[in-house]
């Protein structure tokens, strides 16, 4: 059913959005929803939603700007960053299903671009912004932009080791005394979301046995509960799930035997 509502949402350019009360993102809400048709079993070329998967795809190539961002006119323009991260995401999965050489070569040209700007905008400290010329940083589009840089290695696109190198370590900059992660370097206070976020990039560089993914780990199984109520203080918990789901499955069988049936539960009741 949840299926069927994305592809329902899709427009005849290709777009699966709804707007709400920020705006509608359509390249961070396509890039999302793509994956989770993809993560369907559909290709852009085989499966069910295989109309649907195919003209996403299109529809973010066709996002992509001669500079290397991948973005479109309106609501997105001023969290760019965001939709750019997701669609490098998601392209980067894709590229392991499309059958359509062209296809293949056009995706992997936006995908080198789009690594291109990213490691452009990188900031001194070593993470990102919202757009791409705000010369800052903070951890959420730090975040993105790491896991966006490691599906695009994961899937042969060039990357710049020290711009990965230097991301990390701006995560470890913002981490606080009680092992959680701040919202940017040199703030104070724990974000329970972002620290998910973090503990995902960790674990996904392979630091399993990392002290400070170790630590965070331990804050994000204390603070993020099944309990949307519970996240009121700090909110976003869908974003929170987003990453926590991504840690207890890489954690392994026993956390994912604990975390899974309880969240699964949760949000089928919520449908």
């Amino acid at each position: 059913r949840g299926l069927r509502f994305l592809a329902a949402r899709q427009s005849s350019n290709g777009a699966i959005t709804d707007s709400g009360p920020l705006g509608s993102y359509p390249v961070s809400m396509t890039s999302l929803a793509g994956l989770a048709i993809a993560g369907s079993g559909s290709t852009p070329t085989q499966g069910q939603y295989a109309p649907v998967l195919r003209k996403s795809l299109t529809y973010i190539l066709r996002s992509a700007q001669r500079n290397g961002l991948i973005c479109r006119a309106g609501d997105e323009e001023n969290r760019s960053l965001y939709g750019h991260g997701f669609s490098m995401l998601f392209l980067s999965e894709i590229m392991g299903m499309e059958e359509d050489a062209e296809r293949l070569t056009q995706i992997r040209a936006v995908l080198s671009q789009g690594v291109d700007l990213t490691a452009r905008c990188q900031s001194q400290l070593g993470g990102w912004l919202y757009t791409p010329d705000m010369n800052g940083d903070e951890g959420s589009v730090t975040v993105t932009q790491v896991q966006a840089l490691r599906a695009a290695r994961n899937a042969g696109i060039a990357v710049p080791k020290k711009v990965i190198d230097d991301a990390m370590k701006y995560l470890e900059k913002s981490v606080q005394p009680d092992g959680g992660i701040a919202y940017r370097v040199g703030m104070t206070g724990s974000r329970p979301p972002i620290t998910a976020a973090a503990v995902a990039c960790w674990f996904n560089a392979g630091q399993y046995d990392n002290p400070m993914a170790k630590n965070a780990m331990k804050y994000c199984k204390s603070s993020i509960g099944l309990d949307p109520d519970r996240s009121q203080v700090w909110g976003h918990w869908f974003y929170a799930h987003l990453y926590m789901s991504q840690v207890m499955y890489i954690a392994g069988e026993h956390e994912w035997k604990e975390y899974y049936p309880k969240l699964r539960d949760r949000l089928i009741a919520t449908q």
